[in-house]
């Protein structure tokens, strides 16, 4: 379970759908490859959790603005890589409409290196706080509940991790969470 994985061992178990507890710049995250849809729902059932919108990694600032509504103003490289979530208007209503039924997506880049490998993949990634909802997040593996620990595939261990929640950004204003 705890391992580190070759760039070619991660990228077959995303394509495959495997869960992943994983570090990010802020708190320890779940995810999986947002594109599907059973490993998605899954990560729902692990946390507990109704079907509030999950937030995706992006794979890079141009599949961003592929598939977002990105505002002329505001200035990516601003708060990506960081410590930031941008609410962004999704251009198809649909699209990844499992990871959120809202016209709206969340996208991070983290700025970690386990996000630079998943980046490399080039598929979008769920990155949720690894807790149950509700449940305070986790800044180190001992945090994270067994009952979760027990239901994903691969546990990334990078340590004590600083922070707490990414920063939403909507409409170019920063709100803490």
């Amino acid at each position: 379970m705890e391992q580190e994985l070759s760039k070619q061992e991660l990228k077959q178990a995303v394509i495959e759908g495997k869960i992943f507890i994983y570090p990010t710049d802020t708190i320890y995250g779940i995810g999986c490859n947002a594109l599907d849809e059973k490993a998605v729902n899954k990560i729902r059932e692990i946390k507990h959790r109704d079907i509030k919108p999950f937030s995706v990694i992006a794979p890079s600032f141009d599949w961003i603005n592929e598939n977002l509504i990105v505002d002329t103003d505001l200035d990516l490289r601003k708060y990506l890589p960081g410590k930031y979530t941008l609410i962004l208007k999704k251009k198809n209503p649909s699209f990844l409409s499992n990871v959120s039924s809202l016209e709206t997506l969340g996208v991070r880049i983290p700025d970690n290196d386990f996000t630079k490998k998943i980046q490399k993949i080039n598929l979008p990634f769920i990155t949720t706080s690894v807790n149950f909802s509700g449940q305070p997040p986790a800044n180190k593996i001992s945090e994270i509940s067994s009952e979760i620990l027990n239901q994903v595939d691969y546990i990334i261990d990078a340590g004590e991790l600083s922070g707490k929640p990414s920063s939403l950004v909507i409409d170019g204003k920063v709100l803490e969470r």
